[in-house]
């Protein structure tokens, strides 16, 4: 196998990673908090909501908006690791 070959499976298999990493934060936070243990979480109160509510609500998507940046962030610095960079 070429060197490139390699280097390729190796970002790829990299990026993958980074990508079941933030698809499990993001199933935990809107699944996990927002339905499964939404009972438990309401108990806590954040500005004035319960916060079972407040993350079935803002919270999953204000964590997917977070979750964007962290990929493209991590992403970039993929790609300078790799230098398959567009700069």
């Amino acid at each position: 196998m070429s060197d490139n070959k390699q280097k390729m499976q190796d970002y790829w298999k990299k990026n993958l990673r980074t990508l079941l990493i933030l698809l499990v934060v993001w199933f935990t936070v809107s699944f996990g908090f927002g339905i499964l243990l939404v009972d438990q979480l309401n108990t806590i109160r954040l500005g004035g909501f319960k916060l079972g509510f407040w993350f079935a609500q803002q919270g999953s998507i204000y964590a997917f908006v977070v979750l964007i940046f962290v990929y493209v962030y991590r992403m970039n610095q993929l790609d300078k690791e790799f230098d398959v960079n567009e700069e």
